[in-house]
């Protein structure tokens, strides 16, 4: 294969992982977030209404236990507690099952809650769900949900590794 058809090709997959939903680009803060009823990695019941009066950080990301995600929710991990004395609640959401949840929240010493979206109505709900042809993903996306349910603050372009001190930082601006 030729370096233009392998670039055509790597170009025609990366179209295809950015193409948004229609849903996506409709969300907006001050909009009410979607609501939702998920497992987490011990199989407990979340839904948005639980954490109404908190802030919540909602962040969707592809795969439990991949290099980008693991790298993130091991961020949040290392911020976790500075979090929790802001009073905010962090909660991952994947497609993966409660099963990989619960090994890739062992592994990494996880210490909030990961939700599996396996039927994926959440993250398309919340306009962050992709496919490739018959595989479907969550976006790495994430929500900052207010205490009355609202979108807050919605990141769109997430980089691993800046996030968790991006989010606090837009936090605190918030909570003043």
């Amino acid at each position: 294969m030729t370096h233009s058809k392998i670039r055509s090709l790597i170009s025609t997959l990366l179209l295809i992982f950015s193409s948004g939903n229609a849903q996506a680009e409709s969300l907006k803060p001050g909009d009410p977030a979607p609501g939702f009823s998920l497992l987490d990695q011990n199989s407990n019941q979340h839904r948005l209404e639980d954490y109404r009066g908190q802030w919540l950080i909602l962040y969707f990301y592809p795969k439990d236990d991949t290099p980008g995600c693991t790298t993130e929710a091991c961020e949040f991990r290392d911020d976790y507690y500075v979090l929790k004395q802001m009073g905010v609640t962090v909660l991952g959401v994947s497609l993966d099952e409660v099963e990989s949840h619960q090994e890739f929240a062992e592994k990494y010493h996880l210490p909030f809650p990961l939700l599996s979206d396996a039927d994926a109505r959440v993250a398309m709900a919340y306009g962050s769900l992709t496919k490739f042809g018959p595989i479907k993903f969550a976006k790495r996306h994430t929500y900052i949900i207010d205490t009355e349910g609202r979108i807050a603050h919605i990141y769109r372009n997430v980089k691993p590794r800046q996030h968790s001190d991006q989010v606090i930082n837009d936090l605190r601006a918030m909570m003043e």
